[in-house]
């Protein structure tokens, strides 16, 4: 008679447990699928979230530019910073890209290619990362400048350049804290930290 009542007392509270945690995770799922609906409408739409992305954009090309300057100033390490000229070629704005690859880019990779042969002596060393990232963009295939600048090789290759850069000067720090306390450490750090911004975003949207 005991195990009998024992069994009606738990039975119907077994059976309210499992109906609402059904109920939960079909919440669950309700407001993922609305949460991808309403990501992909702001995407079509534009607006605030095509306003991030291209500032974000921005933000990375201007931090890569930053650290080229500091690899001929005061970041003097055995890092490949040759790396950054890729990167800038993936993430280089839109209107700064037509510049270069169109007629103006290809006077000034001409310039370039006439002073790196027959003045060399008067080539100047600051302008070697410059020039072939001029160089990178006018005589880059199709392939590279117009799918992969915009598809996900292009970011992939942006976080493994930028998780490469981040490791290396952690490592030459002597560990990350070093890194922000070291002279110019902080904006070192920080410069490569940004160098994520805009290939994360662009992750995170492909995934929505």
């Amino acid at each position: 008679m005991a195990k009998s009542f024992l069994a009606m007392k738990t039975g119907p509270a077994a059976g309210a447990s499992e109906a609402s945690q059904a109920l939960l995770e079909s919440d669950l799922r309700e407001l993922t699928m609305a949460a991808r609906k309403l990501a992909n409408h702001a995407i079509v739409l534009g607006g605030g979230i095509g306003f991030i992305g291209t500032f974000l954009q921005w933000l990375a090309f201007a931090a890569a530019v930053y650290l080229l300057v500091l690899d001929k100033t005061n970041w003097k390490t055995n890092m490949l910073t040759g790396l950054l000229v890729p990167y800038i070629f993936f993430t280089l704005p839109g209107v700064l890209f037509s510049l270069v690859r169109g007629e103006v880019g290809a006077w000034i990779a001409f310039v370039v290619v006439i002073l790196r042969l027959f003045f060399p002596r008067h080539f100047p060393d600051w302008l070697e990362l410059p020039g072939s990232l001029i160089l990178l963009t006018v005589v880059a295939p199709s392939l590279f400048a117009d799918h992969f600048r915009n598809d996900l090789v292009g970011v992939f290759i942006c976080l493994a350049i930028g998780c490469y850069l981040l490791q290396e000067h952690i490592r030459v720090s002597g560990g990350f804290r070093e890194a922000f306390r070291k002279a110019n450490g902080v904006s070192n750090t920080i410069g490569i930290v940004l160098l994520f911004v805009y290939p994360v975003w662009v992750l995170v949207l492909w995934l929505l």
